[in-house]
Parts: C-alpha cells; sequence; structure tokens
C-alpha cells in the first residue's frame, strides 16, 4: 500500500469515526430529551397543597384549592391528594359534585350502593344530596379535582365512613 491509498483510506476512517461519533451523540440528546418529558410527566398536575386539619377525612389528605365560589360562578374547584387509606366522611353536596381521577387509584360510593373503583383518567358524577364518600385505594395514592356546585348550599358532614365500610 503506498502512502497515497493510506492517506486515502485514514480520510476515509476519520469520516467514518466522525459520522458515528455524532449519531451516537444524537441519540444520547434524544434519550435525554426523552427522560426530560417522562421526568415532567411525572410531576403532579397541581402543587399538593395543605395539609387538611379538620376532622372531615380519615387518614391524611391535601388540599390545592384551585377555583372559590363567587357571585359570578358557584363551583369551588380543588385538588385533593388523598395519602393510601385516606377517605373523605360520608357528606351530601346540595348542588352535586364532579370528581376527577388525574392519579393513582381510589374508592367512590354513594349510600347503599357497590363501593367503585376509581382510576386515573375516570370521571365521577356526585348526585345532589346523595349520601357518598371518595378517597385513596388502601395500597394506593389517589389525586382528585373535586368540582363542587355551590348555589344551593354548603357541603354536609355526616358520619366517619366505618373500616368495615371502607375495606367492603
Amino acid at each position: 500500500m503506498n502512502f497515497e491509498n493510506f492517506k486515502i483510506m485514514g480520510f476515509k476512517n476519520i469520516v467514518v469515526i466522525f459520522l458515528f461519533g455524532t449519531l451516537v451523540l444524537s441519540c444520547n440528546q434524544q434519550s435525554q430529551s426523552e427522560q426530560a418529558v417522562q421526568t415532567e410527566s411525572q410531576e403532579p398536575v397541581f402543587a399538593k397543597g395543605e395539609k387538611i386539619t379538620n376532622d372531615n377525612f380519615t387518614g391524611t389528605a391535601w388540599l390545592n384549592n384551585l377555583i372559590f365560589p363567587d357571585s359570578l360562578n358557584q363551583n369551588a374547584v380543588g385538588s385533593v391528594t388523598f395519602e393510601p387509606g385516606a377517605r373523605t366522611r360520608w357528606h351530601t353536596h346540595p348542588a352535586g359534585q364532579i370528581i376527577l381521577a388525574i392519579d393513582g387509584v381510589g374508592y367512590y360510593q354513594e349510600r347503599g350502593s357497590p363501593k367503585v373503583i376509581v382510576k386515573k383518567g375516570d370521571a365521577v358524577k356526585c348526585p345532589a344530596d346523595i349520601p357518598h364518600w371518595h378517597g385513596a385505594s388502601a395500597d394506593t395514592e389517589f389525586v382528585q379535582i373535586a368540582i363542587t356546585g355551590r348555589e344551593n348550599g354548603e357541603t354536609v358532614w355526616l358520619e366517619e365512613v366505618t373500616d368495615e365500610e371502607y375495606y367492603n
């Protein structure tokens, strides 16, 4: 092999190494970009809010009030995060409520009806004046958006949900 052939072969190798390196860097950047999107999608939609300290809940839950009712719109909207096993008391809403499940697994039950499993992406319509409760499953956190009509009055809180009611 003469020097000219060696220079051509060397140049080709440099080009191949350059292209390979560019491809590896490109794939690495795409992988980092995909990881950033995955990390971003694991972030909660809304901040957890404040820990609920009243006795209307069993277990630990947080409330982030997103919209307060006013004279123009009587709906209250809040994000509620329930730790596993946490739940509301039995209660009613004079103008009803809508629950949008945005993460985890939860339960919803109307008095006299079977408990329903609620998962991310589910929507539940709580009829006006029907006693019900909702919260997290026993082993999974649950995050919901609660849209509560206030035009007919505030939530009416009733008795605690017993462990027997919760686990059956």
